[in-house]
């Protein structure tokens, strides 16, 4: 097999990892670096169980080759916690029972994640369209938005104290 070598940093730390010129990104992850919290839901970019940020953008990563990461920075779950604590967005699904199953659960805490960097302050419908892409057959959804929304909210409070 020839191998493609890639050069990358994933949730701040560089990586390097050889590949096959048609392997996606989920599997390199997985597969190459051991971050099995991303998830094969589809393989074909519409359930968002496998997204991931790649140099700052939302992506699925089942779409996106290996090869394309080379000197890119991806963000997966597995770097959602920092130091050993918890993520507001994770504390919040956890409190209020936003997963049941799990399988989708790490793409949309990097999907919410994602959004609430961009927008602090988002709408349900805000919330809602973000989400879109990424499917949950267990809860339903408004679990969800309520648990993004508090995140939100907890993060203004630490961020802006009010």
């Amino acid at each position: 097999m020839s191998g493609i070598v890639v050069s990358t940093t994933v949730n701040g730390d560089p990586q390097d990892f050889v590949c096959a010129p048609g392997e996606t990104l989920l599997h390199a992850l997985r597969d190459r670096l051991g971050l099995t919290g991303s998830k094969e839901g589809c393989g074909t970019g519409d359930c968002g169980a496998c997204s991931v940020t790649l140099n700052g953008r939302l992506v699925c990563s089942c779409l996106v080759l290996a090869a394309e990461a080379d000197g890119a920075e991806i963000g997966t779950i597995e770097g959602v916690a920092e130091a050993g604590k918890l993520h507001p967005l994770q504390e919040a699904f956890i409190e209020h029972a936003a997963l049941q199953c799990g399988i989708c659960t790490p793409g949309i805490l990097v999907a919410a994640k994602s959004l609430l960097e961009r927008n602090p302050d988002p709408t349900d419908e805000e919330v809602r369209y973000w989400l879109a892409g990424n499917l949950c057959r267990c809860t339903g959804y408004d679990k969800i938005i309520r648990a993004v929304q508090a995140a939100a909210a907890q993060m203004r409070e630490e961020t802006h104290g009010v």
